[in-house]
């Protein structure tokens, strides 16, 4: 363990935040830092072109095929497979690069690739392997061209068509669809709110004050959206950061709660056995 989960920023030195390039390679220049948990502020996209590697996101073994793709956002921890023996092609984009408008954005934010609140979203290709294989194509040609004022603009549109692609495909494989409107809108911003202040905010009416909405109006627009109320979801947050922390890190209990806005450790601790029924010591056991 660390004395902090490490975390990635986009490499310097490239033309725009964009990145395409080999899994071997990957492994052959990062095999420590990619079999290490560890997150960064950029996506990716992991092509599995050939093996079975098991990719684990925050705790959650996650069994891949070839030919299938993985989505990550970014600020997940995440390890690659230890054994490295796979071939594919991995995109990384930030971003920077990607929300160029307040289309683009809301596009990010709210596709159920990188937003998938059930699980790690993950397609298998054989329906559409022509199309994505050509939108790949492309992309990487584009990519190894000298960059120009053109480029960066036929990247994203690429990229974004590569996306749109691939969550039309998700949704035929067993994808449990969430209906758009206000309430979605509602917790859209709710976990925009509580990703920058779950530290220091725990009570559901300090979001809805930020937010111009009643615990009331903000619980029904959970509630419908994900079955969980904003407690609920404010709890499954700070549990998910503590549990990140004492698996990976070397960090004490106290300092973990001090991480967690807890005044007290003896508060984090009953709060955590509170939602897992172990103490924070037992789970760190469980998990080293």
């Amino acid at each position: 363990m660390t004395s902090g989960i490490e975390k990635y920023e986009f490499k310097p030195g490239l033309p725009q935040e964009f990145e395409i390039i080999d899994m071997a390679e990957l492994y052959k220049q990062f095999s420590d830092t990619l079999t290490t948990a560890h997150r960064t502020n950029f996506y990716h996209i992991l092509w599995f072109q050939k093996g079975n590697p098991i990719h684990t996101i925050d705790f959650k073994p996650v069994k891949t095929k070839s030919n299938s793709v993985l989505f990550l956002n970014k600020d997940a921890v995440q390890q690659f497979d230890k054994k490295g023996d796979t071939g594919g092609k991995v995109i990384l984009f930030t971003d920077n690069f990607f929300c160029k408008t307040e289309m683009h954005t809301k596009y990010l934010k709210s596709n159920i690739l990188f937003n998938n609140w059930y699980s790690v979203s993950q397609i298998e290709l054989e329906n559409i392997a022509p199309d994505f294989i050509n939108l790949f194509e492309l992309l990487q040609s584009e990519f190894k061209k000298g960059k120009d004022n053109y480029q960066s603009d036929i990247l994203r549109n690429y990229l974004h068509n590569l996306l749109l692609l691939s969550e039309r495909e998700k949704r035929s494989q067993n994808f449990n669809e969430i209906k758009k409107g206000a309430d979605f809108d509602y917790v859209l911003l709710f976990k925009d709110f509580l990703e920058t202040g779950f530290r220091k905010q725990k009570q559901v009416s300090s979001y809805s004050k930020q937010m111009l909405v009643t615990v009331k109006r903000l619980n029904q627009a959970t509630s419908k959206i994900l079955g969980k109320t904003p407690k609920e979801i404010i709890d499954d947050r700070v549990m998910l950061e503590a549990k990140r922390l004492l698996a990976h890190t070397n960090e004490n209990v106290k300092e973990v709660a001090y991480q967690l806005g807890f005044e007290e450790p003896t508060n984090f601790i009953k709060y955590f056995r509170k939602h897992s029924n172990i103490t924070p010591i037992e789970f760190r056991e469980s998990h080293t």
